[in-house]
């Protein structure tokens, strides 16, 4: 083979894995994989679920190359699968595991709260919202989708796209308020009736 060929893009791997090349298959697998492992981490929160989540995914996939027309890009084609995925497994899993920080004992994070213990306030908060809003934020916000890429994923208009995400940073915003800015001055306490 010829070292200076430029590697076959995601379009040609799938054409030839139709065809029966599987390692062209491993090749888009191995390509891929650490993407859609990231959004199932970020959608999902554990390890083998996430991991189980991109089984799943290549699976379907393999099962669904024929279909494939090529309309979308193989990586967005992919992560369509992926969320796919994902929203049975919230189905069956968002009950037992989501964490509702509102139901938690609030605490309120010290000035010298580490940067690990607030990605992990954030990722909790992420995992707390409901599916469509914790969809919406990693594909935006941590996988850096466009609109219109989130719009394909999703298989939803650009408008839903915004408008939920608008509604998701909102309901982010609400679980880490306390977090962020402390419980309001006076909250808890009856009002004196005197003027500010």
């Amino acid at each position: 083979m010829d070292n200076d060929q430029p590697p076959p893009t995601d379009w040609e791997l799938v054409k030839r894995a139709r065809s029966g090349h599987v390692g062209s298959f491993h090749e888009l697998v191995d390509r891929h994989a650490p993407m859609l492992y990231g959004l199932a981490m970020r959608l999902v929160g554990r390890a083998e679920d996430a991991q189980d989540l991109v089984q799943e995914t290549f699976s379907g996939a393999f099962r669904g190359l024929r279909a494939f027309g090529g309309r979308s890009a193989v990586k967005t084609w992919l992560s369509q699968i992926l969320v796919r995925q994902a929203a049975r497994y919230y189905k069956k899993e968002y009950r037992r595991r989501a964490i509702l920080l509102d139901q938690r004992p609030t605490a309120t994070g010290p000035p010298g709260q580490s940067r690990a213990d607030l990605r992990m306030d954030i990722a909790e908060a992420i995992l707390a919202l409901e599916p469509p809003y914790r969809e919406i934020i990693v594909l935006r916000e941590l996988q850096g989708m466009t609109y219109d890429e989130i719009a394909a994923v999703l298989r939803v208009p650009r408008g839903t796209v915004e408008s939920r995400l608008f509604r998701a940073r909102r309901r982010l915003q609400e679980l880490l308020k306390e977090y962020f800015f402390g419980p309001r001055p006076g909250a808890g306490e009856k009002e004196s009736g005197a003027a500010p």
